[in-house]
C-alpha cells in the first residue's frame, strides 16, 4: 500500500492510552480528529534514542505554541504495547499535552503504509517516523521520514507549515 499523503483522508482505528488518571482507555482516532486539527507523530520505537532524546521532546517543548497556532490534539504513536507507552509517556515529567497511543500489531501502522520492517536490527515490524498533519480528518502536510533519519518530522516542520 502507498504511504499516507497530501489530501488522503486518515484511516480510522482504535489505539489504547494511559489517561492521566493511569487508566487504560480506546481512543478513535476519527472520533477524536473529526472537525478539529491535529499533529500524528509516528515512532519506530519508545524508549529508542532518537525517539527518545529528539523526535518526541520536540513535540512536548512546542506543545503550548502548536496549541497557540490551532493544535488541538498531538497524538505519539509507537508500534508497542500501551503498557510500554505509559511507562515512556511517564518520563516526560514536563509533558501536559501529547498523547502517548499504542499500536501493539502494527494496525493502524499498515493501515496509513508506513510501516518500516527492522528485523534485522532484532526490533520486528515498526513503524517509519514521521509527522503528520490532519484538518478534519484531511491530511495537509505529511512529513515522512527515508530510513533512520530525523530531518523533517520534527515540530519546528510542523510549526512552518501553521
Amino acid at each position: 500500500m502507498a504511504p499516507i499523503a497530501v489530501g488522503d483522508t486518515i484511516p480510522d482505528g482504535t489505539l489504547p492510552w494511559f489517561d492521566e488518571n493511569d487508566q487504560i482507555q480506546q481512543l478513535s482516532i476519527h472520533t477524536l480528529a473529526a472537525g478539529k486539527k491535529i499533529v500524528l507523530i509516528g515512532v519506530p520505537g519508545a524508549f529508542t534514542p532518537t525517539c527518545s532524546m529528539q523526535h518526541v521532546p520536540s513535540f512536548i517543548t512546542s506543545a503550548e505554541e502548536l496549541k497557540s497556532k490551532g493544535i488541538d490534539e498531538i497524538l505519539v504513536i509507537s508500534v508497542n504495547d500501551p503498557f510500554v507507552l505509559k511507562a515512556w509517556a511517564k518520563t516526560y515529567t514536563d509533558n501536559k499535552h501529547v498523547k502517548f497511543l499504542a499500536d501493539g500489531s502494527a494496525n493502524y501502522t499498515k493501515a496509513l503504509g508506513l510501516e518500516l520492517d527492522l528485523s534485522e536490527r532484532g526490533l520486528g515490524l515498526r513503524s517509519r517516523r514521521y509527522a503528520i498533519l490532519v484538518e478534519d480528518l484531511k491530511v495537509k502536510v505529511a512529513n515522512i521520514e527515508e530510513g533512520g533519519a530525523f530531518t523533517v518530522s520534527g515540530a519546528h516542520e510542523i510549526l512552518k507549515s501553521l
